[in-house]
């Protein structure tokens, strides 16, 4: 019994060792990159259902490969590792013809229909 309480102290003895050597590693530098990333969701979050496409890319900008006017993928400004998928209904057009193509063009007027919570991605370029 005393051996299996000697286990475990010293277990979390090397436990708080193992948390107290990381937790010394550049603190400054860990809490500079968490207030970034808040800092950053902050402005993000700011962008909602309904707002025009025009207000999104005051914090997004289009990425390359594969979209439509209606659908297409935008990295965060200051990270083009933050991404977010966007659906846009189209202002003043139809947006599919007889035969159901995409018929529009993108317009900063166009109003957001649908936005993903940010996520994380490899960059893709044309």
């Amino acid at each position: 019994m005393s051996k299996f309480i000697s286990m475990i102290i010293a277990s979390l003895f090397v436990l708080l060792l193992a948390i107290s050597i990381l937790s010394a590693q550049s603190p400054q530098k860990s809490q500079s990159q968490t207030e970034w990333i808040a800092n950053s969701l902050k402005e993000m979050q700011k962008i909602k259902v309904g707002m025009t496409r025009e207000d999104m890319l005051k914090v997004f900008t289009t990425e390359g490969g594969l979209s439509t006017d209606l659908n297409r993928t935008y990295v965060y400004r200051e990270c083009p590792y933050i991404k977010v998928d966007v659906e846009f209904e189209p202002a003043g057009s139809p947006a599919r013809d007889a035969d159901g193509r995409v018929t529009l063009v993108e317009a900063n007027e166009d109003v957001i229909k649908n936005i993903t919570k940010p996520y994380l991605a490899w960059m893709v370029t044309d």
